[in-house]
């Protein structure tokens, strides 16, 4: 008799042992986990691992509860009788889960577990043929939770008929819109038009001005590394033109500069406070690169073109590398 019940004892306490271990597992997604591991992650690779056996190990550790119970209730009955053998059976059944959430106890069997968890996810990992027999006995994480915004941009990109291309387009666009630099959307140096700040604002010249296409030019003293301020198409429009004025009279002398290494956020930043339509893009060394726009901002936070009835060309960038002006390239040049 007495060995029975110390039987029932060590059964028991089997039973609350398995039930304490809480296999170790993430709240972080699979997507996430393998774009870690692709990178060299180390502790994600081995997260990845226990996330996909997570199933498995606990389906095993319901199927023992069961049989630990099962065989409880087996001795149990052949010790104390049918009567009080299944009442007993039914309040450790009941209440053996509660039992094993006690913290002294579970930081016990915890520590154990973690001891021999590589041994039990070999196990998981040769014998799957064993775990599909019982892995039902509970369902698979759900990958509801995002990570980064790779994952973001991919989930986007399986939403199938949930949202429109240019829906995909937009999100795409702003996610990746804090990562652009002002260098990747300017205009680049070669297709800047200027006006040097002594020419005559004749006829001529604001033809040769509106058949540009552009509505504000650059005025510069020698050179486009010399800019001094600013022409607007509209403030010619408003011109006396029995007068001819220069360019230097007729601009506005703020100039707005910003760094070609300048994150586009920054940029449009400076465009909202300055209330500013263009700046001019330096380098390191205080040369002019480019210029860029609000509208060219706007337009890389949308991921569309915005297309006024000044623009003459889709994509200045592209033009520019055609070299349409042939700069740098005389007839005995030489590409080192």
């Amino acid at each position: 008799m007495i060995g029975m019940i110390l039987l029932c004892l060590i059964v028991l306490a089997l039973l609350v042992a398995i039930a304490g271990v809480q296999p170790v597992s993430t709240d972080m997604s699979g997507f996430e986990l393998k774009r870690r591991k692709q990178n060299g992650d180390k502790h994600a690779e081995a997260q990845l691992r226990r996330r996909e056996l997570y199933a498995d190990i606990v389906s095993l550790q319901r199927v023992f509860e069961a049989l630990f119970v099962v065989v409880f209730t087996s001795i149990s009955v052949v010790t104390f009788g049918w009567l009080l053998g299944i009442i007993i059976a039914a309040l450790v059944a009941l209440e053996y889960g509660a039992l094993a959430r006690v913290p002294l106890w579970q930081r016990q069997v915890q520590k154990m577990y973690e001891q021999y968890e590589e041994y039990i996810l070999r196990f998981a990992e040769r014998a799957p043929w064993l775990f599909t027999l019982f892995r039902s006995v509970t369902p698979e994480k759900s990958d509801l939770r995002l990570d980064s915004r790779d994952e973001l941009e991919q989930l986007v990109a399986e939403s199938g008929g949930l949202l429109s291309s240019d829906e995909k387009k937009i999100i795409n666009q702003s996610l990746r819109f804090e990562n652009k630099k002002v260098s990747e959307i300017m205009t680049p140096r070669s297709m800047i038009d200027s006006i040097n700040h002594s020419e005559l604002l004749g006829p001529l010249v604001l033809d040769d001005l509106h058949k540009t296409g552009h509505s504000r030019f650059p005025v510069v003293n020698g050179d486009i590394d010399h800019v001094v301020g600013m022409l607007y198409i509209q403030d010619l429009l408003t011109l006396d033109k029995k007068r001819s004025l220069t360019a230097e009279k007729a601009m506005n002398p703020k100039v707005f500069y910003i760094r070609e290494d300048h994150q586009l956020p920054q940029a449009l930043a400076a465009f909202l406070r300055t209330r500013h339509h263009l700046f001019i893009v330096v380098n390191k060394y205080r040369e002019t690169v480019g210029l860029v726009s609000l509208e060219d901002t706007l337009e890389a936070l949308l991921g569309r073109k915005i297309v006024d009835e000044f623009d003459t060309h889709e994509d200045l960038r592209a033009v520019a590398e055609r070299n349409p002006r042939s700069n740098n390239s005389p007839q005995e040049h030489e590409n080192i």
